[in-house]
């Protein structure tokens, strides 16, 4: 057997049980690891679903330029499938994301155009605004817009979720994700609820994010927008994807138990991932907690993506003793 092109091997990541950490637990808790996935996250459900989506209705034509805003991991997803499908791809991120992320992207052949993170998102220097400033001046260009385009949900309904309910054989109690754009939280949690409305859904944020307050006041507060570290969740404005009705409970995380979350799973669980999933992992700890977590519950969570973004950073004990994120034991 063999796969006509890489595109065919996104999908059926492996369910691993957590051991090491979750030892104050008698329920079963997973992970989803998405870093089996060809380019090492979950966000290649959503690169190829959008572009695939996009070809039908004629939003791009042979040839064409894939543009997007992306903390990197999207890029990714989108460059491979423009790879293979023969289309150039332009990327803008901000400045705090990883040199690894970036130096990925340009591997793959794709522009990437660096924008500054502490702007307003309608800022003409925001990476949304460049973005979509650019989709509107290169001609046949298609601007997937991760956060508002329904492709993205729809991925995770489509597959994510099955996935979960078959690799459990349905005895999943509770979903964990991050909150980044939605999709992945949304789109998973719309197909598990489905299967069985009793499953709880638990978005994890990422403090200095807007999503904990708007999902409990229903408000939209700028004050509780301020900058943190980890990549790819919270989020300083609120997209489509985003669908609160789907969460059960929303747990912020701040950067140091991210990250050193993110090194136990690596050093306890041979886990070698990004600093969302070690966010992801303590939110889902802390909620089990506090909720009377049992012995006949069965926890998912999702670890979107690989620590290979990462080295640079949160692997690195320089880097996390400049940025008071390590205990002095370490």
């Amino acid at each position: 057997m063999y796969y006509n092109s890489i595109l065919e091997t996104i999908g059926n990541t492996p369910l691993v049980k957590l051991n090491e950490v979750t030892k104050e637990f008698e329920g079963t808790i997973l992970a989803k690891v998405e870093y089996f996935n060809p380019g090492q996250s979950v966000k290649d459900r959503i690169g190829l679903k959008m572009i695939e989506d996009a070809e039908e209705k004629g939003l791009i034509e042979p040839g064409g330029t894939i543009i997007e805003g992306t903390s990197g991991n999207t890029g990714m997803g989108l460059a491979l499938a423009a790879t293979i499908k023969g289309y150039d791809c332009i990327f803008t991120t901000t400045d705090k994301q990883s040199k690894a992320k970036i130096d990925l992207l340009r591997a793959l052949g794709a522009e990437v155009k660096i924008c500054p993170t502490d702007v307003e998102p309608d800022d003409p220097r925001s990476y949304y605004s460049v973005a979509k400033r650019l989709s509107e001046e290169i001609p046949n260009s298609y601007y997937p817009n991760q956060y508002d385009n329904p492709s993205n949900t729809q991925a995770h309904y489509e597959t994510t979720g099955p996935e979960i309910w078959e690799q459990t054989e349905g005895k999943v109690t509770h979903y964990v994700a991050g909150m980044g754009t939605g999709g992945t939280v949304s789109g998973t949690s719309k197909y598990l609820k489905e299967q069985n409305a009793e499953i709880k859904t638990v978005g994890v944020d990422s403090e200095g994010s807007v999503y904990k307050h708007y999902f409990e006041t229903g408000e939209f507060d700028k004050d509780e927008i301020h900058p943190y570290l980890t990549e790819g969740i919270g989020e300083d404005i609120i997209p489509e994807n985003m669908d609160f009705d789907l969460l059960d409970e929303v747990i912020q995380v701040n950067d140091k138990n991210a990250f050193q979350m993110t090194r136990k799973l690596a050093k306890k669980e041979g886990l070698f991932v990004g600093g969302s999933c070690g966010a992801a992992v303590y939110g889902a700890l802390e909620y089990a907690r506090n909720n009377n977590f049992g012995k006949d519950d069965t926890m998912v969570i999702i670890l979107p993506d690989s620590g290979t973004r990462y080295v640079s950073k949160i692997y690195n004990d320089e880097w996390m003793d400049e940025h008071g994120f390590l205990d002095s034991d370490e």
